[in-house]
């Protein structure tokens, strides 16, 4: 669930922006890629210090988790800097390529550096809550997270209706918002955690950084492809006109709202895989591999017919505007047949990356993205000329294989770390 939230703040924004016109709901589009893009970075960070930490816990490495628990913290304020200055350099070079003109380019240009601002927020309070859940605690991550959220859904209205601050406002209320998590969450981490973290179990080690960035950087470029893909497929729908780049906004956010509780279920899924390896329990692991994989198709498949049933009421939490949400429904009823086959390809990538395998989700999604939903979308709209819905058949196409080359990797090397003895080190 906390998981869940770094893209809520976002869908929030956009359910009030929504109001506001077709013009500033086209600017959240354009800016949702490099919104996730921060996103990416971040979870991926933190999913190197989960997986990193959890396994030292399973191996009963207690003061060697806590002190990798310290460097996973030091990691995400050096990401926060490096990602603040490219954004502060090339954030409206970007949004041209993307296809952002004038007011839209604008409105876009102020949103995202006032958000950029707060990943000095985003990440610390992310790292914190990864150590939480490496601890197998996943309820304070969801308190601080909510809290956030919350606190973002009422400040949004002051600060983009009663200030009349519009898109900046939005902005402005979720850097509050995080500010106000990553103190709630500091509070936590030094009365609530099991890994008490402190000058005395500090000891420096390039080791422990390369380790987590080893899985967490893989990680974020996995998520950062699809940040890509989202510009590359915005760039192909501008030609359609605003109304359309507004739609695919709404169902940008909709797929959002069902992948990332996807994500978050995997991401626990991340933690207890890397603690029954640590702990060579390799049985109850493929069970619990299993069952976690079950669970996100179900998800995605009640998802998929109750949006397929109803999505004007799922779409009119973001816009009463008639044509974006014509355009919307329709996409939408495509695009949520390829939800059964990310839950598979989410899942697998989770359970990986909880056996130390940071490679896999990479390799898998650069396929699913860029050899085969983006090549096949820019046919469908540059040379055949289609409708904007074949977009989502391409992403259909995509996701289809992802879930089969997942499901075949990570069959492959169950059976390949059971053959190993109980003793065995995690792999890396």
């Amino acid at each position: 669930m906390a998981t869940m939230v770094q893209t809520m703040y976002n869908l929030v924004d956009t359910a009030y922006i929504g109001r506001l016109g077709t013009a500033p709901l086209a600017a959240l589009t354009f800016s949702f890629p490099l919104f996730f893009t921060l996103v990416s970075f971040n979870i991926g960070m933190g999913v190197g210090l989960n997986s990193t930490v959890s396994r030292l816990l399973g191996a009963g490495k207690q003061k060697a988790a806590a002190n990798t628990a310290l460097h996973g913290i030091a990691c995400s304020l050096l990401c926060a800097t490096l990602l603040f200055m490219v954004a502060e350099i090339f954030l409206d070079p970007l949004l041209t390529i993307l296809g952002a003109e004038m007011e839209v380019h604008k409105l876009a240009g102020d949103y995202m550096r006032i958000i950029a601002v707060g990943v000095f927020l985003m990440f610390p309070m992310y790292a914190i809550t990864s150590t939480f859940t490496a601890q197998g605690d996943t309820v304070t991550p969801m308190k601080i997270q909510f809290f956030t959220l919350f606190l973002n859904l009422g400040l949004d209205p002051l600060f983009i209706f009663t200030f009349k601050l519009g898109i900046k406002g939005a902005a402005i209320a979720t850097d509050i918002a995080l500010l106000a998590g990553l103190i709630l969450a500091l509070f936590y981490l030094k009365r609530h955690s099991a890994l008490h973290l402190g000058r005395r179990v500090w000891e420096f080690s390039f080791a422990t950084i390369k380790e987590i960035f080893a899985i967490g950087l893989p990680a974020s470029l996995t998520m950062l492809l699809m940040a890509i893909y989202m510009m590359g497929v915005n760039r192909l729908i501008a030609g359609y006109g605003t109304d359309t780049v507004a739609a695919l906004g709404l169902v940008t956010r909709i797929d959002s709202a069902v992948i990332i509780p996807m994500v978050a279920f995997s991401v626990a899924l991340l933690t207890l895989s890397a603690l029954f390896y640590g702990a060579g329990r390799f049985q109850l692991l493929r069970e619990i591999i299993h069952f976690a994989i079950f669970v996100n198709i179900g998800f995605a498949l009640s998802c998929s017919l109750l949006m397929f049933i109803w999505p004007h009421f799922f779409l009119r939490f973001f816009t009463d505007k008639t044509e974006p949400l014509r355009l919307a429904v329709a996409y939408l009823r495509l695009e949520i047949l390829s939800f059964p086959f990310m839950a598979i390809t989410i899942a697998a990538n989770r359970a990986l990356q909880g056996l130390g395998l940071s490679l896999p989700g990479l390799v898998i999604n650069s396929a699913r993205l860029f050899v085969v939903a983006l090549p096949l979308a820019a046919l469908f709209v540059i040379y055949f000329k289609y409708d904007f819905r074949m977009v989502a058949i391409a992403a259909l196409f995509g996701n289809l294989t992802s879930a089969t080359i997942a499901g075949l990797w990570l069959k492959k090397t169950l059976a390949r770390i059971e053959s190993l003895p109980t003793t065995a080190k995690p792999v890396s």
